[in-house]
């Protein structure tokens, strides 16, 4: 799971699924859709979306090989 915020007044912390991800726009807000053609709005960059799901996925691969992903 990576941890992004709604966009929204309060800017709500929420988790959801990378492998759930399937484009991340910006227009100029991010707008990440997913696998259902659910869009959500986020406060987060883009980049820091993709930084996200890269340090996830860096995460459980250490996890799993017990070495580090190299990018």
């Amino acid at each position: 799971m990576i941890r992004l915020h709604r966009l929204s007044a309060r800017a709500e912390v929420f988790y959801l699924n990378p492998d759930l991800i399937v484009a991340i726009d910006s227009t100029p807000d991010t707008v990440v859709t997913l696998t259902t053609h659910q869009k959500v709005l986020v406060a987060d960059k883009a980049d820091d979306v993709v930084a996200a799901i890269q340090a996830r996925y860096a995460d459980v691969y250490e996890r799993i090989t017990g070495s580090a992903w190299r990018f």
